[in-house]
C-alpha cells in the first residue's frame, strides 16, 4: 500500500473551468491562498474567465489600483485643505479635481466586471449578474457620491446647501483604498513589515494633524460668522496669507495632538472649544493606538536579542559554577551564537517545515535530496517511485535534513 504519492500520481486541475453556477473552479493554492507577494495563476489565464471579466489578480488591474492609490493620497491632502481654506475650487485645481473624479468613475464601471472570491465556497465568481448585484449592495452608492463633481451639487441644490466644503468631504470615502493598500503591503513578503507598519502609523498621524488644522481654520473663517475667533486675535485686524494660516493651524494641531498645549494659540468661541474638546478626545484613542502599535513592534524586534542575552548569561553562570575549561565554554557560546544568528536571519527551517502540509514537505524533500540519493551505489537499478518513497520516509523523520548547511 502506498503511503506517499509519487510525482506521476499528482493531478492538478486546470484553472479557468467555469461551471453552470457562474463559478470558476481553480487551484486552491494558486488563487484562494496565494503565497504572500506571489503572482496568481490567473495572471496568465485572464482570458479563461469569459468575455469582459477581469481577474482581481490581473497584473494590469493591480497596476490600475496602484495608480488610483496615488490619487487617493492626493485626495487625502487636498480634500481637507479645500474644505478649510477655499470657498470654491477654481482654475487648475478644479480641472485636476474633476480629472481625478473621472478616474474613479472609470473604476466604478470596471468594478462591475471584476470577479471576486465567494467567502462561503472559496470559488472565483465570474457571473456578471452576481458581480453587479454584490457591488450594488455594498459600496456602489458611496462610490458614486464621492465621485460626483461639486458643480453638479451647486446646480441642483438650493443656495443654503451649496457650501463647497461639505460635499467635498465626501471624497474622503476613497481613503478606504489606502487602508486596503497598507494591508496588502503588510502581508507582502517583498516589503519589510516593520517599515510598512511605521509608514502607516506616520501617515495616520499626519492625516489626523492635517484634518484638524483645516477644520480649525475653517471654524475661524466661515462666511457670515460674527463671533470672535482665534484668527481675529492672532491677526490683530490684518489679513493673514493662506500659507501663514495653514502653518499656524498645523502648529496648533501638532501641539494639541502631542498634549503639550503651549496656549499661544487656543480656541476662543464656543464652536472652536467644542471642536477642541472632540479633537482631544480623539487624541486619547489615537495616542493609545500609536503607542500600542509601536510598543508591539519594538518588543517583537528586540525579543530575540533579549532571549539570546538571557541564554548566554545562564550558560556563562553554568560554566563558571562547574569550572568548565575555556575551550569548552567557547564551544557553548559559539553554539548559542549560531542559533541566535539563524533565528535573527529567519532561518528556523525546522519550524517552517513542520508548519507545512505533508504534500509540500514531500515536494521539498524530493527537490533537495532525490538526485543525491539517486547517486548512492546501493540504489543502482532501483525504481524511481521507490527512491521517491525512500527520500520522503528518510527526510520527514530526520529533522536534521532541513538544516544541512549548518552541519
Amino acid at each position: 500500500m502506498k503511503i506517499f504519492q509519487s510525482e506521476s500520481d499528482h493531478n492538478y486541475e486546470q484553472p479557468g473551468h467555469i461551471n453552470e453556477h457562474g463559478y470558476s473552479q481553480c487551484s486552491l493554492t494558486g488563487i484562494i491562498l496565494p503565497s504572500l507577494g506571489a503572482t496568481s495563476v490567473y495572471d496568465s489565464n485572464a482570458n479563461d474567465l469569459g468575455y469582459f471579466i477581469i481577474s482581481p489578480y490581473n497584473k494590469r488591474y493591480e497596476n490600475w489600483n496602484k495608480f488610483l492609490t496615488i490619487w487617493v493620497f492626493y485626495t487625502a491632502i487636498m480634500c481637507p485643505f479645500e474644505f478649510g481654506f477655499l470657498l470654491t475650487s477654481k482654475g487648475p485645481l478644479a480641472i485636476v479635481d474633476n480629472v481625478v473624479n473621472v478616474f474613479f468613475l472609470i473604476d466604478i464601471v470596471l468594478t462591475f466586471f471584476v470577479a471576486y472570491v465567494e467567502k462561503m465556497t472559496y470559488l472565483l465568481v465570474v457571473d456578471k449578474r452576481k458581480i453587479a448585484h454584490r457591488y450594488l449592495r455594498s459600496w456602489f452608492f458611496l462610490d458614486v457620491l464621492s465621485t460626483i463633481p461639486y458643480e453638479v451639487f451647486h446646480f441642483l441644490l438650493p443656495p443654503f446647501l451649496r457650501t463647497y466644503g461639505y460635499f467635498n468631504i465626501l471624497r474622503l470615502w476613497r481613503l478606504r483604498r489606502a487602508s486596503a493598500m497598507f494591508q496588502r503591503l503588510e502581508k507582502n513578503k517583498r516589503y519589510n513589515y516593520f517599515f510598512v507598519r511605521c509608514t502607516k502609523l506616520i501617515c495616520v498621524t499626519l492625516f489626523a494633524t492635517h484634518v484638524a488644522a483645516c477644520v480649525f481654520y475653517f471654524l475661524a473663517t466661515r462666511p457670515n460668522h460674527k463671533k470672535v475667533t482665534w484668527l481675529s486675535l492672532v491677526s490683530n485686524g490684518s489679513s493673514l496669507t493662506m500659507f501663514d494660516g495653514y502653518v499656524i493651524s498645523v502648529y496648533w494641531s501638532l501641539v494639541t495632538l502631542s498634549s503639550v498645549g503651549y496656549g499661544d494659540f487656543h480656541p476662543i468661541n464656543s464652536d472652536e472649544m467644542s471642536f477642541c474638546i472632540l479633537f482631544v478626545i480623539f487624541n486619547f484613542g489615537l495616542t493609545a493606538y500609536l503607542i500600542g502599535n509601536m510598543t508591539n513592534l519594538v518588543v517583537h524586534w528586540t525579543d530575540r536579542t533579549k532571549t539570546y542575552r538571557d541564554t548566554v548569561q545562564a550558560a556563562s553562570y553554568f560554566a563558571r559554577r562547574n569550572r568548565l575549561p575555556e575551550r569548552l565554554q567557547e564551544q557553548i557560546y559559539a553554539h548559542f551564537h549560531m542559533k541566535y544568528k539563524t533565528n535573527i536571519e529567519g532561518l528556523e527551517q525546522q519550524e517552517i517545515i513542520d508548519s507545512l502540509p505533508k504534500a509540500i514537505q514531500s515536494s521539498i524533500a524530493h527537490y533537495r535530496f532525490f538526485e543525491l540519493i539517486k547517486q548512492v551505489y546501493l540504489f543502482n537499478g532501483v525504481s524511481r517511485d521507490l527512491l521517491y518513497q525512500l527520500v520522503i520516509l528518510f527526510c520527514l523523520n530526520n529533522p536534521a535534513f532541513v538544516d544541512e548547511e549548518n552541519h
